[in-house]
């Protein structure tokens, strides 16, 4: 796991409960309890931190590799199949990575795909705009959390669009993160439609559904900032199924056949189209939400299919539950968040978490890619734990000065 992930946390009380020994492998050495449980590990060079793996197995060898954000899954795919590991292939997570490989690979097995294309960020811009199709969306293959995704209506659009990405792209830590990849951008047709997504776990090549969310709020662009996820989702037998469904032939196509997998659909009256797929679990908190059979995490989940055990008789997440994730209304400096005990006071709010401390930069999507904290709720359906939601949010005050 990265040093700047929010999963730390659910990750490491999952190992406890389940009496496991972890080491943790991060970019820089970890302040966790135990002496001798963390391993730094070079994440700009995946063989390097192979490599470093391997040569602590040997002194301490490990029954599970876990990855557990997009940053970390193909490294920990690498190691365990250098240990022999079951893993996913490493093809199949390096897919998931790359979103112009995620399309070929979809497009190719007949999985519902968009029109997509490569352009490079050094052409000239105003003529590659004038070969598109419009509405399209412009996207970074290989950054998450919405980041530099951007949609564009017209040839304009495109070229202000595809600058705004490219000055994302230049950033000294993106650009080294991204390599030959941050020289290009990812065009695809603009899907219309409700987004929904489906947290599921795969044995052997097997998808068993843990949850369904809806995303009440439109995500129409220009910018893709989330905003509420709730669960169950509200859709109709044919629409779940067709969700379910296409998700499993996405991670056939990729490759997909061990592990957590994360998938964004969006539904249409043309059917469902992968948006997304991920070889890792929900981002953010928002497994907070989730509580399995027996009062397991998805965390646990996981950890506990790591390392073979049987999870096949886990019972769904029904009980209606959601998270916002509270949006970042402009670029600035975090002063203050007013109203946090009559926000925490609405019925059915469960907990409010802040994630970026006062006096830090804030700056929202496409530039942006950290949230500025979560709001949890539970309650007797779906609609109910949406409102309290809203209402929640609706009593925040968010103080963000120039």
């Amino acid at each position: 796991m990265a040093t700047r992930t929010y999963r730390a946390r659910a990750f490491l009380r999952a190992a406890r409960r389940l009496g496991a020994e972890v080491v943790v492998g991060s970019e820089r050495p970890q302040a966790v309890a135990k002496p001798g449980a963390t391993l730094a590990l070079d994440f700009r060079d995946p063989a390097h931190a192979t490599a470093q793996i391997v040569a602590e197995a040997r002194e301490r060898p490990f029954d599970a590799i876990v990855g557990v954000d997009d940053d970390t899954v193909l490294i920990a795919a690498m190691a365990a199949a250098a240990l022999g590991i079951p893993h996913n292939a490493v093809e199949a997570v390096r897919a998931t990575r790359n979103k112009y490989l995620m399309r070929r690979l979809l497009a190719d097995a007949g999985v519902p795909s968009p029109w997509f294309t490569l352009v490079r960020l050094d052409e000239d811009l105003t003529a590659a705009a004038r070969r598109l199709h419009y509405p399209c969306v412009v996207k970074p293959t290989f950054l998450s959390a919405s980041r530099g995704v951007i949609r564009a209506d017209d040839e304009v659009d495109f070229v202000r669009a595809a600058e705004r990405v490219r000055a994302i792209l230049a950033e000294p830590e993106v650009a080294a993160m991204g390599g030959d990849e941050a020289g290009h951008v990812l065009v695809e047709e603009y899907i219309p439609g409700a987004e929904t997504a489906l947290e599921g776990i795969l044995t052997a090549g097997e998808l068993q559904v843990l949850a369904l969310f809806d995303k009440p709020d439109p995500l129409e662009g220009p910018y893709f900032e989330e905003t509420i996820y709730v669960t169950p989702a509200r859709l109709s037998p044919a629409h779940e199924r067709a969700l379910i469904e296409t998700t499993a032939a996405a991670a056939r196509a990729l490759g997909l056949r061990e592990g957590p997998v994360h998938a964004e659909v969006r539904l249409n009256a043309q059917g469902a189209w992968v948006v997304e797929i991920a070889a890792r679990s929900i981002g953010g908190l928002c497994s907070t939400v989730l509580e399995f059979s027996g009062g397991r995490s998805l965390e646990e989940l996981i950890l506990l299919h790591a390392v073979g055990a049987e999870i096949s008789h886990t019972e769904h997440q029904r009980r209606p539950s959601g998270v916002m994730m509270i949006p970042i209304p402009r670029a600035g400096v975090l002063g203050a968040v007013r109203g946090l005990d009559a926000a925490r006071a609405v019925p059915g709010i469960t907990a409010i978490t802040l994630t970026i401390p006062l006096g830090d930069r804030v700056m929202p999507p496409p530039e942006g890619d950290r949230y500025l904290g979560f709001i949890f709720a539970r309650g007797g359906s779906p609609d109910a734990v949406e409102a309290a939601l809203r209402e929640a949010y609706s009593r925040l005050e968010l103080v963000i000065t120039e």
